[in-house]
């Protein structure tokens, strides 16, 4: 009877122990919910980063087409309105705006390499560690709690084989005490105990065992393994707080390093805004529309008491109506110095046509031009001449090395740049030679004579006479409503043939070279070809033609620009002898 007291105490202080060491879940459970908000916040950071990038470049990239929209475009009148100081501030003030959006590309590049790539992947390894974390920590507690269970069973089976002993020495004394059972009966029913007392010794020490070991796993999980993976998850977390305080500073420092270009590009146009001149630009635009004309005379009296022929000033505003033949007065003041006042002709306007000579421009821009332009036919030749350059090489590689190529297949282009470099070279000349007389190196054409080459012009339609009489028309290149008056008043062209008809043969007074070709289509004009000598019969009265002869049936006017005249001293002054006793 005592053993079996003690044995029951001792169940019943086992079960008050076991009961309190059932392992908690609610730990682990807190832990993952918070570590993964952590990654939620981590994922939220880059998001907003990736959205600040993408702000960054299409910032930049509107501040760069905002500067391609307002750069001068190549070959077009913008592109000349940049010779001005504030033009060219603005223009520095597009280019500095340019790389100022440089900078914001910049700040998406760093921040898309270093915070927005870097936390992607320092996520998927965050998210991988934490996963391993926790694996491990539910690893061990299923461990511990199948030693529980082992536990548990150990105690089931101690407690039943208990019993089962407990009710076998019962069984055993009833059948002692009973005298009439036999002894043999007795004897069993005491082997039946002594086997159910020996079963519950064994119980009793497998659960004891199994006891001792559960103590030691529950003692292990919860001093160990469990503060372990605490421990790693604790510092998992605390790296990610570090890692996303660190990306917060370098977002900060990303802005912070483009400060100081950022801060150039503003002082640059700062700089450009402090070099605008204002008296520079000024100067400029006189440089650009400064005419060379000198202001006209005082306006002559007219008497209109005397009975003489009326007389106007060359310097007044009015044009003479007669014969269309005036002499400069002033001291060589003349009408010409008057053109920005003339009305220009509405059809020339529309058209759009200017001479080759430029003489429809003020002498001062007229100068420019020619020089732009003899400045481009000299770039023409280079570029012709480098050409040819190059293809002679060729044809020396060919020459040495038959099996590289043939010759002779070059010749033609040989030839045909010689022809064109032959071209160009005489466009220079006529052109130098306009731009000697602009800059008084040939002596200037009067305005009568500009207005009898308008007459020519307007009956000229070839290209090679439209040049040559271009340039001896009016300065703005078009008919006037004056000068329309005036050939109005000219004498008819069948006229002028008679004159030629009736009058003698003059004598020669000296001769001539031709200096360019001539066609010569108009009435009482003569056809020269470049290089020819001829005879000169009468020279330029002032209106830019020269009275040429060939032979006794070809004789005619041509311009005196396009001829080099060598006159006979002696026979000129017999020549000025005969024309003062004719008048």
């Amino acid at each position: 009877m005592m053993f079996l007291q003690s044995f029951s105490w001792f169940l019943a202080t086992l079960s008050r122990s076991i009961s309190v060491c059932t392992p908690s879940q609610d730990q682990f459970d807190n832990l993952e919910k918070h570590t993964q908000w952590g990654i939620d916040v981590l994922e939220k950071y880059i998001k907003f980063v990736k959205e600040r990038t993408e702000i960054e470049l299409s910032y930049a990239k509107q501040l760069r087409n905002l500067s391609k929209k307002y750069q001068p475009k190549k070959n077009s009148k913008e592109e000349e309105e940049y010779r001005y100081t504030s033009t060219r501030a603005f223009l520095a003030t597009l280019n500095e705006m340019n790389d100022y959006a440089g900078q914001h590309e910049v700040i998406s590049e760093n921040m898309t390499s270093l915070i927005t790539g870097e936390l992607t992947r320092y996520v998927q390894e965050l998210k991988q560690e934490r996963k391993s974390h926790f694996h491990d920590g539910r690893k061990a507690q299923q461990h511990l709690e199948t030693c529980w269970k082992q536990l548990e069973a150990s105690k089931r089976r101690f407690e039943r084989d208990c019993k089962e002993a407990d009710r076998a020495q019962q069984y055993f004394e009833k059948m002692d005490a009973d005298i009439n059972v036999t002894k043999a009966d007795v004897e069993k029913a005491r082997q039946q105990a002594q086997l159910r007392h020996q079963m519950a010794e064994e119980s009793k020490a497998e659960y004891s065992s199994t006891l001792q070991k559960f103590n030691s796993e529950q003692h292990d999980h919860y001093y160990t393994h469990i503060p372990n993976i605490f421990q790693k998850i604790q510092e998992m977390e605390e790296r990610r707080i570090v890692r996303i305080g660190e990306s917060m500073k370098t977002f900060a420092e990303v802005d912070r390093q483009v400060i100081p270009i950022i801060g150039k590009c503003l002082d640059e146009i700062t700089k450009a805004a402090e070099s605008i001149d204002h008296k520079n630009d000024s100067q400029l635009v006189i440089e650009a529309f400064k005419s060379g004309f000198e202001p006209p005379g005082d306006v002559e009296f007219e008497d209109f008491t005397q009975p003489m022929k009326r007389t106007v000033s060359e310097s007044s505003l009015s044009n003479s109506r007669g014969d269309g033949k005036s002499e400069p007065k002033f001291g060589g003041k003349s009408k010409g110095k008057l053109w920005p006042f003339i009305k220009k002709n509405k059809l020339s306007l529309k058209l759009g046509a200017g001479p080759e000579d430029f003489s429809n421009l003020p002498p001062e821009q007229r100068r420019k031009k020619l020089q732009q332009k003899v400045d481009e036919l000299n770039k023409d030749i280079q570029k012709e001449m480098d050409q040819r350059d190059a293809l002679t090489k060729m044809k020396d590689v060919y020459i040495k090395n038959p099996q590289m190529g043939d010759a002779a297949s070059v010749d033609h282009r040989l030839a045909e740049l010689g022809q064109n470099i032959e071209k160009l070279r005489l466009e220079v000349q006529k052109f130098e030679g306009w731009l000697a007389e602009v800059e008084g190196r040939l002596p200037m054409r009067t305005e009568q004579a500009r207005r009898q080459s308008g007459l020519y012009e307007a009956q000229n339609t070839s290209a090679v006479n439209s040049c040559a009489q271009d340039r001896e028309s009016s300065p703005d290149g078009s008919y006037t409503e004056e000068q329309s008056q005036e050939t109005e008043m000219k004498v008819p062209a069948t006229d002028f043939d008679d004159e030629f008809d009736d009058e003698e043969p003059l004598p020669t007074i000296g001769t001539c070279k031709a200096l360019y070709t001539f066609e010569g289509q108009n009435e009482g004009t003569i056809s020269v070809a470049e290089g020819e000598m001829l005879y000169v019969i009468e020279e330029d009265k002032g209106d830019g033609w020269t009275r040429i002869r060939r032979n006794e049936d070809e004789e005619g006017y041509v311009p005196t620009s396009y001829v080099e005249v060598y006159l006979d001293k002696n026979a000129k002054d017999v020549y000025k002898s005969l024309q003062k006793i004719s008048e």
